[in-house]
């Protein structure tokens, strides 16, 4: 049994949202700078080189990436064999959060959902924590801005539907959010599961490098059927009509009741930030 204060698990949480703040994803800007080389001329590859040209200065000067720094989304994957110590860990983690916000001089736009009351520091957190075997602790940080989590949907498909249904749920999604998200988008996608959980797959197909595919080969082939019918759409870079709509389909799965077909599409903006560590 390995013994871990919950004040390690603080410390580096802190540091990777000081990190995503100012960062994409490398996946994300190798992804935006192919869309640039790949559009034709016209508004669509300006807004691209805008965007590339963003994400740079943030990078030199340490500033925010963008100025929705998020809801801060922590998934941590404990091992079953690490025994915790310390504060409990859902303070520790908004503790970590409530410190990188205000050292990061990051937007604090928490707030309760019936006052709007904003909570000034950032938290509480969105967390998620999972056992799993052996004696590490995976972490996991997603700063998540609401333009995009707002186009986001759940669809409760009835299973005659298939393997159409998710891909036209995934489009219909896309279509009716428009230029709202900030496109080009990244697109998280969960399958099956209950109505909640699928929701939290989207989230957790999020966390994924751009880029990658699902090892299920069904699986893979929604994800590239997908991205091929939303560019196809031609909302474009800011919705100017270019060649990249999404810059990604991601899907995770779950087993699920025989009769529902749950599906959840969880919108990312093209300014991806995702930081992970292990202890």
């Amino acid at each position: 049994m390995r013994q871990l204060d919950t004040k390690q698990i603080a410390d580096v949480i802190y540091s990777l949202a000081l990190k995503a703040g100012v960062n994409l994803t490398p996946s994300c800007q190798s992804a935006l700078n192919s869309a640039y080389e790949n559009e034709s001329e016209g508004a669509a590859k300006f807004a691209l080189k805008t965007l590339i040209d963003n994400y740079n200065v943030a990078q030199e000067n340490g500033l925010p990436v963008c100025q929705d720094t998020g809801m801060a989304v922590v998934i941590l994957e404990i091992g079953q064999e690490v025994f915790l110590t310390g504060e409990l860990l859902e303070d520790a983690v908004n503790d970590a959060i409530r410190r990188a916000y205000k050292d990061g001089y990051f937007r604090k736009s928490v707030c309760d959902p019936i006052t709007r009351n904003n909570t000034g520091d950032n938290t509480p957190a969105a967390l998620h924590t999972h056992i799993c075997p052996g004696d590490k602790v995976k972490i996991t940080f997603l700063p998540k801005g609401f333009g995009s989590e707002n186009m986001s949907a759940t669809y409760m498909l009835k299973p005659s539907q298939g393997v159409n249904g998710i891909i036209d749920a995934i489009v219909e999604t896309v279509k009716k959010a428009g230029s709202r998200p900030c496109p080009p988008v990244y697109i998280g996608v969960g399958i099956g599961g209950s109505f909640d959980t699928c929701a939290y797959l989207a989230k957790k197909a999020l966390t994924r490098d751009v880029g990658t595919h699902n090892q299920r080969a069904d699986i893979a082939e929604i994800e590239r059927v997908a991205l091929d019918k939303v560019n196809a759409l031609g909302i474009g870079c800011q919705g100017f009509h270019g060649k990249t709509t999404a810059l990604g389909v991601s899907c995770e799965w779950a087993y699920t009741h025989i009769a529902g077909l749950p599906v959840a599409v969880n919108i990312q903006c093209h300014c991806i930030r995702c930081e992970k560590a292990e202890l």
